[in-house]
């Protein structure tokens, strides 16, 4: 996924109100950004980070500019950009980077199903084969040296994996992508410390049979492309 635009950087000053963020540089001074992520962002979103953001030529936007990645005190970069990652994960299935889902000849996205009015980030199709259903997840959290998901507590992420379940029980090929969001995070775990419901639920839907991979994308101020498999920690 290459950026529209190059991004521009700037320096974090203080994120608040959860979608507004203040940055600071020498061109523009200080000034406010948007920041598409509903969760916590704990240790993404730091005062004095380097911040990339992004311009809008919308002239309707209230706030033209987005967030779009913050590097912290390591060097490590991170997308704080959730909105990222179904194309990151759409475009390396359609590269052929996922081993686990590559065969399908048809891609689609945000396809309606389940009990609970939910809708699939990427359903696989081909005509030798059943369908399958991918759900994304971007993980960012990362604490001491063990990534976790969610950041903060998920109903949502709750109901996605019901509903994963549930495809399974049908006979339904079901799939759990983790992708890695952030440079300094090599494994993921359920953050049960955060949301103990969430990975209840992670650890029944391997039982059911659900396939919970993780990959890790390779980031950078000009892309973001879906790299290698890294490994889930489920006690």
């Amino acid at each position: 996924m290459k950026f529209i635009s190059p991004l521009n950087k700037a320096t974090l000053l203080k994120r608040y109100k959860r979608f507004l963020v203040d940055l600071h540089c020498q061109e523009l001074g200080e000034f406010t950004v948007h920041c598409a992520n509903t969760g916590k962002m704990t240790g993404c979103a730091d005062p004095n980070f380097n911040a990339y953001y992004s311009t809008s030529d919308n002239q309707k936007r209230k706030y033209p500019h987005s967030l779009e990645l913050t590097q912290n005190t390591q060097g490590e970069l991170i997308c704080v950009n959730t909105n990222h990652a179904n194309q990151v994960a759409y475009e390396g299935i359609e590269q052929g980077v996922v081993d686990e889902v590559t065969g399908y000849s048809r891609i689609l996205r945000e396809v309606k199903y389940g009990q609970e009015n939910s809708r699939i980030d990427i359903m696989l199709e081909s005509d030798d084969k059943p369908a399958c259903y991918v759900e994304v997840k971007s993980v960012t959290l990362l604490e001491g040296v063990q990534g976790y998901f969610p950041d903060a507590q998920t109903q949502r992420g709750q109901k996605h994996i019901r509903e994963l379940i549930t495809l399974k029980q049908q006979g339904i090929r079901a799939v759990l992508l983790f992708v890695v969001m952030h440079e300094g995070i090599n494994s993921v775990a359920p953050a049960a410390h955060i949301d103990p419901e969430y990975a209840r639920l992670l650890t029944q839907a391997c039982d059911a049979g659900v396939e919970v991979i993780a990959y890790k994308a390779a980031i950078s101020e000009h892309e973001i492309t879906l790299s290698h498999q890294v490994p889930i920690i489920i006690s």
